[in-house]
């Protein structure tokens, strides 16, 4: 599935595990766990707990995204 049939939520980082795995607390409510997409591995941004963030997420598995963007300040 390629990156623009995803679905774009905004939410911010609440927890990290193991395995470069976060956990995504939603506006709407919901938790997502999400791995930073290849572009920010590529460029190294790191995202941290507390951090604003983008994920993608797929419309067959709303439990598992990609984290797209970071948002500043």
């Amino acid at each position: 599935m390629a990156k623009d049939d995803l679905a774009s939520l905004e939410g911010k980082v609440t927890n990290l595990t193991g395995g470069g795995v976060y956990i995504i607390s939603l506006e709407n409510g919901h938790e997502v766990n999400a791995k930073l997409c290849g572009k920010m591995k590529k460029f190294k941004i790191k995202v941290v707990v507390g951090d604003r963030v983008t994920v993608g997420v797929s419309p067959y598995d709303v439990q598992h995204g990609l984290i797209l963007h970071r948002h500043k300040g």
